[in-house]
C-alpha cells in the first residue's frame, strides 16, 4: 500500500484529504506544519506528500526545500495544495521540487487526476 503524508494546519482539510486518499487506497499520516512533517519524514519517508503552502512554524516551501536535502527526501512525489494561484507561486513551488500543484478547494476527481499525472495511481 502506498503512503501519503498530508501536511496542512487545517484539521478540516486534513480530514477531507484523508478520506479521499484512503478511498484511493493510501496509508495516510498527518502533520499540522512543516516541522512536524519533516520529523514524520525522518521517521518514515512517504511515497507522496500533499502539502499546504501557508502554515505556522515552517511553511510548505521551506519544508519542501528542507525535505529535498534529507537523505531519501528526493523520492516522495509532492503535490502542493493551496489557495495561492499566481504564476510566481507555482513556479517557486516547482523550482523547490514540487511535482504538481492543486488549488483549494479540491475534490476526489482533482486529487485522483494529479496523483495519476505524477505516477502514484
Amino acid at each position: 500500500m502506498k503512503s501519503c503524508l498530508i501536511v496542512d494546519d487545517s484539521s478540516v482539510i486534513r480530514k477531507v484529504a484523508r478520506r479521499i486518499l484512503e478511498a484511493l487506497e493510501f496509508q495516510v499520516v498527518e502533520a499540522e506544519d512543516g516541522e512536524q512533517a519533516l520529523e514524520a519524514c525522518r521517521r518514515q519517508m512517504p511515497d507522496s506528500i500533499l502539502l499546504d503552502w501557508n502554515m505556522p512554524k515552517m511553511d510548505g516551501y521551506e519544508f519542501l526545500r528542507s525535505l529535498r536535502r534529507v537523505p531519501g527526501g528526493d523520492a516522495p512525489k509532492v503535490v502542493f495544495c493551496t489557495t495561492e494561484n499566481d504564476v510566481a507561486h507555482i513556479a517557486r513551488a516547482l523550482h523547490a521540487g514540487a511535482n504538481e500543484y492543486i488549488m483549494k478547494p479540491f475534490d476526489k476527481d482533482i486529487v485522483e487526476a494529479k496523483f495519476q499525472e505524477v505516477g502514484l495511481l
